[in-house]
């Protein structure tokens, strides 16, 4: 299961999406994310997830690999499907009652609802971003976007780097993550029985040794940037200048329709009855309306 993440890594390839400046893809990812906590009815659910297929058709990235990449996620669909399930009220009489438990029609469209924007955000914003941006690529667009904030002596290149290698060690952590779990149950650890305390504890010898690994990393990756003379952005040129083509004024027009069809769908199609949305105790977390 650990494994099969692939959050953060990137996979080359001469797509549409590929070819596209990373600038446009992380104002189209923004894009995707406002559009996917706008979606509040059926109409517009079938318009991301057409949108979503339509992304990783373009992408060129394997079915396999986007599957692969749902495993980690299917606890927390499954989690917030039965909190919307057992905690979101619905008018009239519910479809089961036992005890303090009540289940309403309500709560289970929301159940959908909530687990299928989840993968839609996850499958939409990693096909359209990680898996088809190199992180030099994405630090160039993240910099280039947050340039303005230079004039404030805000760090922008700084804080452009850190994220793109906290998002690039990712895999590597997770390749990590599984080979001291291989080494530790070579020696007899038991990971897999037991009840929840024990569990949290045999974790222990994993997570000491990760962190080790994790600093160690840290402190060579800072000792390779010293010895190559690496001082931020002062007095800086960049191999690649980054320059926006027809193609990426193509799809700032595609987005801009997607968006407002959203909106637009949403209020001909109506969004979800007040009395519901009021009803939920995770209003604020799962359904910002």
């Amino acid at each position: 299961m650990i494994t099969d993440m692939t959050l953060g890594q990137f996979f080359p390839g001469k797509s549409v999406i590929h070819r596209l400046d990373p600038r446009t893809k992380l104002i189209l990812t923004i894009v995707f994310i406002v559009a996917t906590f706008l979606a509040s009815n059926p109409v517009t659910f079938l318009l991301l997830t057409v949108c979503t297929v339509a992304l990783v058709m373009a992408s060129g990235i394997s079915l396999g690999t986007i599957l692969k990449g749902i495993k980690p996620i299917i606890f927390i669909l499954i989690f917030t499907a039965i909190l919307n399930v057992f905690l979101t009220g619905g008018v009239g009489e519910p479809l089961v009652a036992f005890w303090i438990i009540k289940i309403y029609k309500e709560g289970i469209i929301r159940a959908v609802f909530m687990a299928l924007r989840i993968l839609i955000l996850i499958v939409g914003t990693s096909t359209l971003l990680t898996y088809t941006t190199s992180p030099i690529a994405l630090t160039d667009g993240i910099e280039s976007l947050l340039s303005p904030l230079k004039k404030i002596k805000v760090p922008v290149h700084t804080f452009a780097m850190m994220m793109t290698i906290a998002l690039r060690f990712i895999p590597t952590l997770v390749e990590e993550t599984e080979k001291i779990m291989n080494a530790q149950k070579s020696r007899g650890a038991d990971f897999s029985s037991g009840g929840l305390i024990k569990k949290a504890k045999a974790l222990i010898p994993i997570l000491i040794p990760l962190f080790v690994s994790a600093f160690k990393r840290a402190d060579e990756l800072a000792t390779a940037m010293e010895c190559r003379c690496y001082r931020g952005d002062k007095n800086r040129t960049k191999l690649v200048k980054l320059s926006y083509k027809g193609r990426d004024a193509l799809w700032f027009v595609l987005s801009a329709l997607f968006i407002g069809g959203v909106i637009v769908l949403g209020f001909v199609a109506g969004y979800m009855p007040e009395e519901l949305a009021s009803t939920n105790l995770f209003r604020i977390m799962f359904y910002p309306i």
